[in-house]
């Protein structure tokens, strides 16, 4: 059962409708009510947002090292804990769930969520198997839920305003656009065994921010990799033997986004992206823990090195993306990334993959049209299979994911009911 913590125990309230389906012009709206899965590094930062951002209450955490989930509660002063995500997913006061567990998880619980009529932010990946992200999505689509996908990049105060640059034409067309990711040093070797690879636990943040910035879907990727800092990993499968790794992913109208990323930099985080256009280039520059420089006869430049820690580099960005998705909630408005963006970022990182590994170009399309769903929620890859089911036509390209995945909730409301449209 949930616990209530003995220092903040509160008095529950009478319990009242959703408040996303509570009337707009009450004079005193009632707030959403926020449960959060995972109490660790990330779900901390998460819980520390939602507990400033106005109109959201985060009321219940889950971890199952129950202690660390009574210290979350009794440092937020959230009312109830509990080591069972499950019961954060059903408590009836709680509108949405924000998913900060492993990996592995993700999946059944944004599906518990919207069989529970819970709102879902979850962190990146959904899954990492294609059928299971697409099954995923549809059980939030088809249940009128809100699924927003935590690719904090996208809310880098950075890379967003390249990203304005891009919109408001001030580098002219985009060209190319190159994005670099280096850690300050590799990962021991058993989170890298199992992980699926460079292209899928490192490179996807890249692969998705060029399509951020490039506006566009893409259309294919050529991939290459190779072992330079760890060699302990080279009896590694497929990219889990890859410490380095690099990428040109080819747009529409003839824009190329170059991406290369390893796993160490000795000279600390370093994250950019530059974007040359037809009238002038911009690029970013890592972020530092302070702006001091020194000057020397011997040396001139920053005073310190760039961040060496994710959760440092990106703070900033995890609490904006945190506070887009309690006003996505609060006034029922767009979720700013949504269940295809993650699904998308998937299929890049499965390309970059497979181009790896058969030394060619790869279509994106050669990844999504392997997805055969008997019905929104029951999907499967059909890999190197000569016999498909009755009536399976394959996605041919990004833009038709729309064949196999339900619209979500915000484009129900533009554009009407999925199955009206399908009758």
């Amino acid at each position: 059962s949930a616990f209530a913590p003995p220092s903040s125990r509160l008095t529950h309230d009478v319990a009242r409708p959703s408040a996303l389906q509570m009337s707009t012009d009450s004079e005193a709206k009632e707030p959403v009510k926020v449960g959060v899965i995972g109490c660790g590094r990330i779900g901390i930062v998460h819980l520390g947002a939602i507990n400033k951002a106005p109109g959201v209450r985060p009321i219940v955490v889950s971890n199952p090292t129950v202690s660390k989930a009574e210290n979350a509660a009794k440092t937020f002063g959230v009312p109830k804990f509990t080591s069972d995500a499950m019961e954060v997913i059903e408590d009836p006061e709680v509108d949405a769930v924000w998913i900060c567990s492993p990996s592995q998880f993700h999946a059944d619980q944004i599906k518990a969520c919207a069989a529970n009529g819970k709102h879902v932010f979850c962190e990146k990946p959904i899954a990492t198997d294609l059928a299971e992200t697409v099954e995923a999505i549809n059980a939030c689509n088809e249940a009128g839920v809100k699924l927003m996908i935590g690719l904090q990049r996208r809310f880098d105060p950075n890379f967003l305003r390249v990203k304005k640059a891009i919109e408001d034409k001030e580098v002219g067309d985009p060209i190319i656009i190159k994005t670099c990711s280096r850690d300050p040093s590799p990962p021991p070797y058993e989170y890298v065994k199992g992980g699926g690879g460079i292209f899928n636990d490192m490179a996807v943040h890249d692969l998705d921010m060029t399509r951020f910035l490039a506006g566009e879907d893409p259309m294919e990727i050529l991939a290459v990799g190779s072992c330079h800092i760890d060699k302990s990993i080279e009896d590694l499968p497929g990219s889990e033997a890859f410490d380095t790794a690099t990428c040109i992913v080819r747009y529409p109208g003839g824009v190329n986004a170059m991406v290369d990323v390893c796993r160490q930099s000795s000279y600390g985080y370093d994250q950019r992206a530059e974007v040359l256009g037809s009238k002038g280039m911009i690029a970013t520059d890592n972020v530092y823990p302070n702006t001091a420089k020194i000057y020397r006869n011997d040396f001139t430049g920053n005073a310190d090195m760039p961040f060496d820690f994710f959760l440092s580099r990106y703070f900033e960005a995890y609490v904006t993306e945190t506070e887009a998705f309690c006003e996505s909630l609060v006034n029922d408005s767009e979720v700013p990334c949504t269940g295809v963006d993650g699904l998308i970022a998937l299929v890049m990182s499965l390309a970059a993959d497979k181009s790896a590994a058969e030394h060619r170009w790869v279509k994106f399309s050669e990844i999504i049209e392997q997805v055969y769903c008997a019905s929104p929620t029951e999907c499967s890859l059909l890999v190197d299979s000569d016999v498909f089911p009755d009536g399976f036509k394959p996605v041919k390209s990004l833009s038709e994911m729309g064949t196999i995945v339900v619209p979500d909730v915000d484009s129900q409301k533009k554009e009407g009911s999925f199955m009206g449209k399908i009758k």
